[in-house]
């Protein structure tokens, strides 16, 4: 069964929560996200970091989106390791993790971030990480291919556009 970390982001653009993207965008999220319901297993971090940033962003009991639903899906099949898989980290302090595969790109990550590429690189078939809009992953997802990580980007017109204007005079890195 494939297997994927997925990063907040595509719940809160699944949610229609990020007013930014294209429609095109909101249902490529929606649609990978009932993929994965169907037929893929979510993996996380045992400690619930990852649940508990989605549990910030989101509420599963009172909001209506299809991040939310997801969210309720996930909460409602953590324990059945068929629909979840749970991945130890080893945190020497916070969002520092022994299982993040490169050091150095590590100071560059957005601290919140590191662990989906630490749950991704723990585990042993290496699942692809789902990115929707942080075009900051661009130039990230070269260096973690090296050790294996593969990213899945869910809104390539999006996260282009939103790498343009973060960084207007840097060329559009290729998307794999």
């Amino acid at each position: 069964m494939p297997e994927v970390v997925i990063d907040t982001n595509v719940l809160l653009v699944a949610s229609q929560r990020h007013p930014e993207v294209s429609p095109e965008c909101v249902l490529a999220c929606v649609q990978r996200l009932e993929e994965v319901e169907k037929h893929e297993r979510v993996v996380i971090d045992d400690a619930h970091r990852i649940l508990g940033e989605y549990q910030n962003k989101l509420d599963a009991n009172k909001g209506k989106g299809v991040g939310e639903a997801f969210l309720k899906w996930v909460l409602q099949n953590q324990a059945n390791p068929k629909r979840v898989a749970l991945v130890a980290l080893t945190e020497h302090a916070p969002n520092d993790f022994a299982e993040f595969p490169d050091k150095a790109l590590a100071a560059e990550f957005d601290p919140p971030d590191r662990k989906f590429v630490a749950v991704a690189h723990a585990h042993p078939s290496k699942p692809a990480v789902l990115q929707a809009t942080d075009s900051k992953w661009l130039r990230w997802h070269g260096r973690l291919a090296a050790h294996g990580i593969r990213v899945e980007f869910l809104c390539r017109r999006d996260i282009c556009r939103f790498f343009s204007g973060r960084y207007p005079d840097d060329p559009i890195p290729p998307i794999p």
